[in-house]
């Protein structure tokens, strides 16, 4: 890892380097990081913002849909212009105006079970933004195998919740399926498009996994592992809740 830096990047990340806890061999990290991104919507969106703007020196974007009008709302990455593009390209293009010294990987594909492994094994975290649990209890179950830390969180109405995953670094610590074992019966649950949700909500919650992701990087501050942190947007109350790992977990129970 190199810790040397170009004039141009010292003025980058100057307040950065400035923090006791970053310095030049945290953002030395912070460029040799690889991040995974699954989702480039709401949550997506403003994650992959700021760890672009950090200096995460390479990014993967992973999602099949094309922009639409009604994402606008809450999607910052993108623009009217770009409507009718795919959101990685969408993306990809708002973050490289940001920081050009950063690599995007574009991932146009759905996520699904030929290809999860294969997606994950290549970086060094993943952050989970997608909207459908299917999809969610995929990436979580191989982030469990391919021993990476996750960082999931989901959005609903006013409301929104955030956990990091990483039951191989401690016995203490749980999986995804250690809070949800199993996904809820399809349609208990109202997706956003059928229940709504408060734009900014997903920027709070997308702005929360980017910091936690680069907490991890750096090894710096409390890890939400083992918690589960709910934010209620109109009591502006934050709950922490712990998280027992399961013996039992089909997941993680396996896992040293």
């Amino acid at each position: 890892m190199s810790l040397e830096f170009s004039e141009a990047e010292i003025l980058r990340y100057s307040r950065h380097i400035l923090l006791r806890e970053v310095g030049g061999l945290g953002q030395a990290q912070l460029r040799a990081a690889s991040v995974l991104i699954i989702g480039a919507g709401g949550l997506g969106s403003p994650a992959a913002l700021y760890l672009t703007a950090a200096g995460v020196g390479r990014i993967g974007l992973v999602d099949h849909d094309v922009l639409e009008l009604s994402n606008l709302q809450r999607q910052i990455a993108h623009a009217t212009a770009r409507v009718g593009q795919s959101k990685v390209a969408s993306a990809a293009e708002a973050m490289c105006a940001i920081n050009d010294l950063v690599t995007v990987d574009q991932h146009l594909l759905k996520v699904g079970r030929g290809n999860v492994d294969g997606l994950i094994g290549d970086y060094d975290l993943i952050l989970d933004g997608t909207d459908n649990f299917e999809t969610r209890f995929l990436v979580a179950d191989a982030c469990v195998r391919q021993r990476k830390i996750l960082i999931s969180a989901a959005v609903l109405r006013f409301e929104g919740q955030i956990s990091t995953f990483k039951p191989h670094e401690s016995a203490e610590y749980p999986c995804y399926r250690c809070l949800y074992p199993e996904p809820p019966e399809q349609g208990s649950v109202p997706s956003c498009s059928e229940a709504g949700v408060l734009g900014s909500v997903t920027g709070v919650m997308g702005c929360l996994q980017a910091t936690e992701a680069l907490k991890e990087i750096l090894h710096v501050g409390t890890s939400l592992a083992g918690n589960l942190l709910i934010w209620d947007a109109l009591s502006v109350r934050f709950r922490r809740i712990a998280i027992p790992r399961d013996p039992n977990c089909t997941a993680c129970s396996h896992v040293p």
